[in-house]
């Protein structure tokens, strides 16, 4: 159990800092942060899936490049789903969800003491 509640607040943490860096990312507070974790994680669970095979020839023509676009818009729809999380823009979508992995990879590695993290 614990090792799901670290990441839970490892992934809060990483939406506030992203926040922070990235113009048009907005989350209101911690509180917020929490809560948007989830709806990204509930996202990531049961739409990503789905985007990601309605867009698989387009990512396959663009190399995989396209999936900055799926990460985008399931972020939005993930600010959609959450008061206190907003993203306003497409391209701060794409550039938040890019920040976002960068900050919790940085973040797991510094928890984690450089070790692949596993839940269980």
């Amino acid at each position: 159990m614990m090792p799901y509640l670290l990441h839970w607040l490892m992934a809060s943490v990483a939406l506030v800092l992203t926040a922070y860096f990235v113009p048009g990312f907005y989350v209101a507070g911690f509180g917020s942060a929490l809560i948007a974790a989830v709806v990204v994680g509930f996202v990531n669970m049961f739409i990503w899936p789905v985007l990601m095979i309605l867009t698989l020839p387009l990512t396959f023509l663009t190399f995989g490049l396209f999936l900055f676009v799926v990460n985008g818009l399931a972020l939005k729809i993930a600010a959609s789903l959450t008061p206190g999380f907003e993203i306003v823009g497409f391209w701060p979508a794409v550039f938040g969800s890019v920040v976002l992995t960068m900050i919790g990879w940085f973040i797991r590695f510094v928890v984690y003491g450089g070790a692949v993290a596993h839940y269980g």
